[in-house]
């Protein structure tokens, strides 16, 4: 097509005609356009949204590059590609206060990069997750022992330790002198059946059981989140030191970016479990038992807060049924937390809570836990999958329960995305 353009002309024309053309070509680029609609106010938080890239576009990742519409003016945002059938793409919505708010996205065929901003660095036995210089979650594989002096059953791997809160400060704590086989952030089971014995995954001291690291089987880095994917193996400690595998693990953990301000991000927990053989792992009702969190001991009843999705606070959550769990409390001189949040697909869900009370050594130590078998059996049958989620909003900050209501609903029902390709 022959564009000449007519001579004489003045250079207001001329400048208009080229954008004309621009825009043509760029219009040419577009293979969809994206729209995702906040219904409710999401206060400032980035939401993870996903679609099926493969029902968009076969081109390649890096033949992609997607903008956000912002007040008319397009602004390049990174997203991310998860490989597999099909392909899924990932990016966050930076939203604003409203209580109502629409995003449009065009998708376009441009080559694009965005660097590796969320980074999974290996170090001393430890995986970090970390935003450049921001330390956001550590994960040790390797087996960590309890102090010198201390009966050395209480070692451990496949726990994550610290969870940094946005501004730095440690929320989590490993092997307190009142309970050593506390770790951080971990995901064992009290009381199983198996194999005709009844035994103890969580109190490792009592040499019946423990759980171990076994490998990696993804780790991933992206300008959106990093993840790891970890087998852990449940085993039973047999006398003879033959030790049998009775249940296996993979606990996938995703971190997202922190949101502009720095003041909050995103862990999400993807546990999927299976038996190991042919025998069943049958996990029997006790009032603690699957993930917990032995939060940090700058916080006592004092200084820290709990309150739960059903008004309950910590006199009296604990046994009692939640969707979602806000702990928080002053640190140095800040305020920081975590809402602890269940999804709906959980076993026995809303989930049971296992929270001390304010009178703990007297001080009021502070620990955490959904647990799916407070208050029933769960029966692990050999050939199943059974699956768990749960994702923590880490912050600086206060947060209440509106917005804890609202940061759960945007993880039980993340918003629709809806897709215009273009013809």
């Amino acid at each position: 097509m022959n564009h000449e353009i007519p001579f004489p002309v003045k250079a207001s024309l001329t400048v208009a005609a080229l954008l004309f053309l621009f825009g043509a070509t760029c219009q040419a680029q577009k293979i969809a356009s994206l729209e995702v609609n906040l219904a409710s106010p999401a206060f400032g938080m980035k939401i993870p949204v996903s679609i099926n890239l493969d029902e968009v576009t076969y081109l390649s990742d890096t033949l992609l590059a997607m903008y956000e519409n912002r007040d008319g003016t397009p602004a390049k945002i990174p997203f991310q590609i998860e490989a597999g059938n099909p392909r899924k793409l990932t990016w966050l919505v930076s939203s604003g206060t409203g209580a109502s708010e629409k995003h449009t996205y065009d998708l376009v065929q441009e080559k694009s990069a965005f660097p590796l901003t969320m980074k999974a660095t290996a170090k001393d036995g430890a995986l970090l997750i970390h935003s450049g210089d921001q330390k956001l979650l550590q994960y040790f594989f390797s087996t960590v022992y309890p102090p010198a002096g201390v009966d050395s059953a209480y070692k451990r791997s496949g726990f994550i330790h610290p969870l940094w809160s946005p501004h730095g400060q440690e929320l989590t704590r490993i092997q307190p002198r009142d309970h050593y086989h506390h770790y951080g952030i971990w995901n064992p089971w009290t009381m199983v059946e198996f194999e005709g014995d009844t035994l103890d995954f969580w109190n490792i001291n009592s040499k019946q059981a423990t759980v171990r690291f076994a490998n990696f089987v993804s780790v991933e880095e992206g300008p959106v989140f990093s993840e790891f994917g970890a087998l852990h193996e449940h085993i039973v400690l047999k006398k003879a030191g033959k030790d049998k595998v009775a249940m296996n693990e993979l606990q996938n953990v995703r971190v997202y970016e922190p949101d502009k301000n720095g003041d909050c991000f995103i862990v999400d927990f993807n546990i999927n479990m299976n038996c190991a053989g042919e025998s069943p792992f049958r996990i029997l009702e006790y009032r603690y038992a699957g993930l917990g969190w032995r939060t940090t001991e700058k916080w006592d009843k004092l200084n820290s807060m709990v309150l739960t999705s059903e008004g309950k606070d910590r006199k009296n959550a604990d046994g009692s049924k939640a969707r979602w769990c806000i702990v928080q409390g002053e640190i140095d001189t800040d305020y920081a937390g975590v809402v602890m949040m269940s999804f709906p697909t959980n076993y026995n869900f809303p989930e049971p809570l296992r929270i001390w009370p304010e009178n703990q050594y007297n001080r009021g130590d502070m620990f955490a836990n959904f647990c799916p078998t407070r208050d029933m059996n769960w029966d692990l049958m050999p050939g199943k999958n059974y699956n768990l989620r749960y994702r923590f909003l880490v912050y600086n900050g206060r947060f209440d329960k509106e917005k804890a209501e609202s940061a759960w609903n945007y993880f039980a029902r993340p918003p629709e995305v809806i897709v215009r390709k273009v013809k």
